[in-house]
């Protein structure tokens, strides 16, 4: 993550909607157009969601840094939750643990530039996603 990261403590569903307007603030800032600050936004959703489901509390952080050489949008989502065992499946469409509709890590994946998820069973989850900075902001 980069220097300046922004914190948000994820513990009941209100805070989905602050991590959600904060990822908003930052992409407008970043010069992303509507649509693609749309697709942040659910994004951000999706993987709050998963913390105070599965989790019960945990962080979003938001920051500007660098992958694959390119400048992008950063968002981490992590918790000390149970854990995630396949994480294969998890990224399935339709597969859930819970009472969900197992869309929300397959849908983060498609709405962001890339995505990758480090957990381990009873020690949490780290699900780090990114957004290309458009090139002419």
């Amino acid at each position: 993550m980069a220097a300046d990261v922004m914190v948000i403590a994820v513990k009941v569903s209100n805070d989905i909607v602050t991590a959600r307007q904060a990822g908003l603030e930052l992409a407008s800032t970043l010069g992303f157009s509507l649509s693609d600050r749309t697709m942040i936004a659910t994004a951000i959703s999706e993987v709050a969601r998963n913390i105070t489901s599965y989790a019960g509390t945990g962080e979003i952080r938001l920051a500007v840094g660098e992958r694959e050489g390119r400048r992008a949008m950063l968002v981490q989502a992590q918790d000390q939750g149970p854990g995630i065992i396949d994480i294969d499946r998890a990224l399935e469409d339709g597969y859930s643990t819970g009472r969900g509709l197992g869309l929300g890590l397959p849908g983060a994946r498609r709405l962001m530039d890339g995505l990758t998820i480090t957990s381990k069973p009873g020690q949490g989850t780290l699900v780090e996603m990114w957004k290309w900075v458009p090139r002419d902001a």
